[in-house]
């Protein structure tokens, strides 16, 4: 071998050398992340009052009862109401300053227990909600419009309906 191959040759290994030396000698590069965890009480819906349209002495032709978010009733054509009345209420109490949704059932059918049925459209007066600072984070209501028919039979009616809430 020529005195020039050879230095080649040791100049070669001796770069090769170098940088696997290097390469072995590089630092690693990190990163790091945050854990997260929101943590939500349990959300608690009491009811309050009951929806009650109070007493209806039906006509002879079909009409209407509300019951508004605040209780006030609106008294059908043909149709004699008396009594109390109110809305549903109901109180929420969860996590403070959370937002909650707001749903449930849009109609109630009301028995009279021995075949009489009537039908309330049901509505809420909200769909969401931001729970206060309190023991009692906020509350709504549920209203809604009683359709009795033409010489509706009588007797006490009932019926039941669900309400939902969660966090959004």
């Amino acid at each position: 071998m020529t005195k020039m191959m050879k230095r080649a040759l040791v100049g070669a290994a001796l770069a090769a050398f170098g940088l696997q030396a290097g390469m072995a000698q590089a630092a690693p590069v990190t990163a790091s992340a945050t854990a997260k965890a929101r943590i939500l009480r349990q959300i608690t819906v009491t009811n309050t009052s009951d929806l009650d349209f109070g007493t209806v002495v039906v006509g002879a032709t079909a009409s209407t009862v509300a019951v508004s978010a605040a209780g006030a009733r609106t008294c059908g054509a043909s149709l004699t109401c008396t009594g109390t009345t109110t809305s549903a209420n109901f109180d929420i109490s969860g996590s403070n300053n959370a937002v909650v949704t707001i749903g449930g059932d849009n109609s109630v059918t009301l028995a009279n227990g021995t075949g009489g049925t009537m039908t309330a459209a049901l509505s809420r007066s909200a769909s969401t909600l931001t729970l206060a600072n309190s023991a009692i984070g906020g509350s709504f209501q549920v209203f809604g419009t009683l359709s009795v028919g033409a010489s509706q039979a009588d007797g006490a009616y009932t019926g039941t309906f669900n309400v939902n809430v969660d966090y959004q």
